[in-house]
């Protein structure tokens, strides 16, 4: 019997986890739970909560759910669970291929336990190499751990075949890549370098711990659940081009928060270790360009002026506030040292979004409802009402009306903060 496939005979799952509305902004719940928690994204939300939002919604479980932005795919592995039809897009190149991994648990398990087990046999049999990475991961792994990563990639690459099976060993050597590396890593998923953590993992140990716990969690969805159909594609939410009209009933989405955090950057190590990307700066090219505009690195890149964004046709329903907004905040980036262009960004954020409810309401059905899992925001001090310029830009896009759920409070413990601006987190309910 091999080393993994024997772990199988003793699992059995805790009984249902409770749930977490309270928390459903965040992704912390879903790292006790089966498949969720084969790779963090720190742009998640509670997969407990979506299925309590699916159940709502429909008690027939007929609805068709859509997720534009799935990130590692919380809401198509809730509706999974429930028995609903579900598809999401994504927009970010590498995470969108962590969701369609994901999707895999209902790959032959002894074909993966097998594929994982020829990795580890090939990986040890090498010695890893050290040269030919950038800087970045010198930064992250002392040699030797650097030195069993870069066998067991070797040895992933040598007999990967683009199949289920590899594509899954892909996923549990992504994870384990933070869990190896002795340096900090920040809440937001950021690599901090000058930090360092006690008792990082060794590669081959938690290689081997990784695929277990995903070969456990196959194992538990395959004997719980249906295989309900649910896709994940790469597409922008901006055109949802590969959804067809009047073909959705129900969204469960978190869109960007505009608090100026690079979803480029949050899978900077993980791309950089397996070549996708050198340096920083290549961010731009292959990712950042094909993101809604909701951090300041965006307009770095981008000559567009503010009067160029301030689109007074598309943006009416909040023009005169967007506009009072964004000169606000041109004057005071004058007052700060890093003259980040938040005018720019918050103007463009918002052009961006008027696309995604265009988007929405062609793919939508009538009727149907749409929830988002939104942020408010104050750059620089200065307010920004998401939630609500949101819900009006929704009814100027055809939808019937909207509310605004309020969860939490954040940005009330000042220490060490920018600016001392009440926020809050909540879910826009939209119906149309």
């Amino acid at each position: 019997m091999s080393w993994i496939q024997g772990s199988l005979d003793v699992f059995t799952h805790e009984t249902e986890l409770k749930s977490d509305a309270d928390n459903s902004s965040t992704f912390v719940g879903n790292m006790k739970r089966p498949v969720h928690r084969w790779f963090r994204y720190a742009a998640g939300f509670s997969s407990e909560w979506v299925k309590q939002v699916i159940k709502g919604y429909n008690k027939d479980y007929q609805a068709t759910v859509f997720d534009p932005f799935v990130g590692s795919g919380t809401t198509v592995l809730a509706a999974q669970e429930c028995g609903v039809n579900a598809i999401g897009i994504e927009s970010h190149p590498f995470i969108i291929r962590v969701a369609k991994a994901k999707l895999l648990w209902k790959e032959n398990i002894k074909h993966f336990s097998d594929f994982s087990e020829e990795i580890i046999r090939l990986a040890k049999r090498q010695k890893g190499e050290t040269q030919g990475y950038s800087r970045l991961i010198y930064d992250c792994y002392p040699e030797d751990v650097l030195r069993d990563l870069d066998s067991l990639r070797n040895a992933w690459l040598e007999i990967n075949d683009e199949s289920p099976s590899s594509f899954l060993c892909w996923l549990a050597l992504t994870k384990i890549l933070r869990e190896c590396s002795p340096v900090g890593t920040s809440q937001m998923e950021l690599i901090q370098p000058r930090k360092k953590k006690q008792n990082a993992s060794k590669p081959f140990p938690a290689f081997i711990e990784q695929v277990s716990t995903m070969l456990k969690d196959m194992a538990f969805f395959q004997r719980k659940y249906a295989t309900q159909p649910a896709e994940v594609h790469s597409d922008d939410a901006r055109m949802c081009n590969l959804i067809p009209d009047d073909s959705i009933s129900l969204v469960i989405t978190s869109p960007p928060y505009i608090n100026n955090y690079d979803y480029a950057d949050a899978c900077r190590l993980e791309m950089t270790f397996w070549g996708e990307i050198d340096s920083w700066g290549d961010l731009q090219e292959k990712v950042r360009r094909h993101l809604i505009r909701s951090c300041a690195q965006h307009m770095s890149y981008q000559k567009q002026q503010l009067d160029q964004l301030l689109d007074a046709k598309r943006l009416s329903p909040i023009i005169d506030d967007l506009s009072r907004v964004c000169t606000y905040l041109s004057a005071e980036r004058l007052k700060h040292g890093g003259k980040k262009n938040y005018h720019l960004m918050t103007a463009a954020y918002f052009l961006d979004m008027v696309e995604v409810w265009s988007a929405l309401r062609r793919v939508c059905r009538q009727p149907s409802r749409i929830c988002f899992v939104v942020g408010d925001s104050a750059p620089y001090g200065i307010y920004v009402p998401v939630h609500e310029w949101l819900g009006r830009l929704s009814l100027a896009a055809g939808f019937r009306s909207y509310n605004f759920e309020r969860l939490r409070d954040r940005n009330i413990k000042w220490h060490n903060r920018k600016h001392r601006v009440p926020l809050c987190e909540g879910r826009l309910w939209v119906d149309g």
